[in-house]
């Protein structure tokens, strides 16, 4: 079973920065896609960033700018650079892997880590 593990939140002021990483472990296949959600308490879940396996980047349009994904093949681990931080960007930050094994895609999530931004 693929494990995905994050760390890297924390409390940070407006203005701040914070880095977050991803490890995806027992990966079952090729990844095709990794990258971060955020789901605020009440809100929606929404895209934050993704990065595909040829290094296509797609952002959601509030972190726009302000944030960078990038990631390390060898470690199959997905970073999401973080600048510029918003009261509003305080979320629960959660990675997402999506993986081809034989013809099949399977999407998985990491438990999640606390981003707090306080103005």
């Amino acid at each position: 079973q693929v494990q995905l593990v994050e760390s890297g939140g924390g409390l940070v002021q407006a203005g701040g920065s914070l880095r977050l990483s991803c490890a995806a472990h027992r990966i079952d296949g090729s990844i095709w896609l990794l990258g971060w959600y955020r789901q605020a308490p009440g809100k929606q879940r929404e895209l934050v960033a993704t990065i595909s396996a040829d290094g296509k980047t797609e952002y959601g349009n509030s972190v726009k700018g302000r944030f960078t994904v990038s990631k390390d093949n060898a470690q199959n681990t997905v970073y999401l650079q973080m600048n510029s931080l918003k009261p509003e960007d305080t979320a629960n930050y959660l990675c997402l892997a999506r993986v081809l094994k034989a013809d099949d895609f399977l999407t998985y999530w990491g438990q999640g880590t606390q981003v707090a931004v306080s103005s």
